[in-house]
């Protein structure tokens, strides 16, 4: 593989990360047959669809991974690449929602991730700055402190190794602390791209920048079609983060917006260490060395998509990091996407009301490196016919009417609301003038709802602002340069193209002289 000097791959995003520059190049894919009946097709080349197809590659199946962009072009180009034991769902959480027994299987799975991770990097050889380190998390508050002692509780019932610890190694005041050992963390991309290696030398076939449209079934066999290309498959995964189209998903997992920064400190007091604290929303930070330059990562300011404002948020993470830390320079920042299920846990499995043998996995909250790789395990048992221990607690068809109904209301509801509010919020307007070039806007214009973007030429690019998933009005995202739906997540680009989905369909361009 040849090295990418000063070359970023793409990913969904404006903001470049870390983890996209001077990467060395993918590997070279293997040839697809259109004609060939593959075991499994997999949409989707991240974390989980990558590990999947490893995997049925490796138990015999042939495999092809169609990617409508580049490997890593969504959520893994773009995560804070933290390995726990725990998760952002507590296991406090899901003894509640799940029951003792459900507990202790979702710290299974969680930490089953973890080793399927190390156990890749350890087989495979790969290179990808993996360091095992202390974790600690904080509280600053008696509000906090509570929510700390029940973070500890829950953890030792299922088995978790934590404990109480006085010190902690960023300068921040705080009245309580824990600290989980055997975290770890890695170079997201260059993990990503140790497993394509390892699925191409298996056998397994990749074909990116093709966009599925849509599958037909007949007869038990699925057809993938992108334009006039059709691939065939006797099973169907959708590794795409949330599955494309209108589906129950649609309604259980609510999108959420994560900001990273990249900071230069002022001398040498990185911790090594990955840390988190309990605000609402709260802040994680880790230590990594990028291009022989240490950086500190502080995240946090999570929203839902299409909520607020990525430019403040961006600008509170700064102004957090210096109030805390002696920062010489922001060296990088950007932000990614997740979902947050309405029961706590992922879904993963057989698509309800989709043809048998489709099969989706989403809904990671912001933990996908681990349960992204347990959801490849479990959705290789499905395809290869096996049982799995944790696929009935992560059923992608399981129902939890009591313990999710109330954020089930509450989620949907927020989108009826951005569905007519949305609607009552942009204005007529007779010029565009004042449309700065790099900006967008939401505008009335000859009676059309528009989404109207001024590139640095000064040529207007115009899109029609109704999200093709569920008729939502767009929003424009200043930080990524995106056109973001509040209602699901959809994400496009000033070209119309979809970034994210679940939208299926590129926002429609009008043809406008400026």
């Amino acid at each position: 593989m040849k090295s990418m000097q000063n070359k970023a791959i793409a990913r969904d995003g404006e903001h470049v990360s870390p983890w996209q520059v001077n990467l060395e190049e993918s590997p070279s894919a293997n040839a697809a047959g259109t004609g060939k009946l593959y075991d499994c097709i997999i949409v989707g080349a991240g974390i989980t669809g990558l590990s999947a197809g490893l995997m049925l590659q490796k138990a015999g199946k042939s495999v092809l991974i169609i990617d409508a962009h580049n490997a890593g072009f969504g959520t893994t180009g773009g995560t804070s690449a933290h390995i726990n034991t725990f998760a952002d769902t507590t296991y406090k959480e899901a003894e509640s929602a799940f029951g003792e027994e459900g507990a202790k299987l979702f710290a299974g799975a969680v930490n089953a991730g973890f080793d399927i991770i190390r156990e890749n990097i350890k087989t495979y050889n790969i290179e990808c700055d993996f360091e095992e380190k202390p974790g600690y998390v904080y509280a600053e508050d008696d509000e906090q402190v509570k929510q700390l002692n029940d973070l500890y509780e829950g953890t030792v019932k299922v088995g978790v190794q934590v404990h109480y610890t006085e010190n902690l190694p960023i300068p921040i005041p705080f009245k309580r602390a824990l600290m989980f050992d055997g975290q770890a963390q890695f170079h997201p991309m260059k993990y990503l791209h140790g497993i394509l290696q390892a699925y191409l030398s298996a056998g397994g076939s990749l074909i990116e920048n093709t966009k599925i449209d849509k599958i037909d079934t007949s007869e038990g066999i699925h057809t993938a079609m992108s334009g006039d290309q059709s691939f065939r498959a006797n099973h169907i995964i959708y590794a795409t983060h949330t599955p494309p189209g209108i589906n129950l998903f649609s309604f259980r997992c609510a999108p959420y917006r994560s900001y990273v920064i990249a900071v230069k400190l002022k001398g040498d007091a990185y911790p090594d260490a990955l840390i988190y604290d309990m605000q609402d929303p709260y802040h994680y930070f880790r230590t990594h060395e990028i291009q022989g330059q240490k950086l500190l990562l502080i995240g946090g300011n999570d929203h839902k998509t299409g909520h607020a404002d990525p430019e403040k948020a961006f600008a509170d993470l700064g102004k957090y990091a210096r109030e805390h830390f002696s920062v010489s320079a922001i060296k990088y920042k950007w932000s990614s996407q997740y979902y947050v299920p309405v029961d706590g846990l992922p879904y993963v499995g057989q698509i309800p009301f989709y043809a048998e043998g489709i099969y989706c996995a989403t809904g990671y909250n912001g933990n996908g490196m681990m349960l992204g790789s347990i959801s490849a395990q479990i959705l290789c048992s499905l395809v290869t016919g096996k049982k799995h221990p944790y696929a009935e607690l992560l059923s992608s068809t399981r129902i939890k009417p009591i313990d999710g109904f109330t954020e089930f209301v509450k989620e949907n509801a927020d989108v009826a609301y951005h569905f007519v509010a949305d609607r009552l919020s942009v204005h007529e307007t007779d010029s565009l003038k004042r449309l700065k070039p790099g900006t967008g806007k939401v505008v009335k214009f000859d009676g059309k709802t528009v989404a109207a973007y001024r590139d640095e030429n000064g040529e207007i690019h115009a899109l029609h602002a109704v999200c093709t998933h569920a008729a939502c009005i767009v929003n424009w995202n200043a930080e990524e340069r995106s056109w973001d739906c509040p209602c699901h997540g959809a994400r496009y680009g000033t070209d119309g193209s979809v970034l994210n989905g679940p939208a299926e369909k590129n926002l429609p361009k009008i043809e406008f002289e400026g």
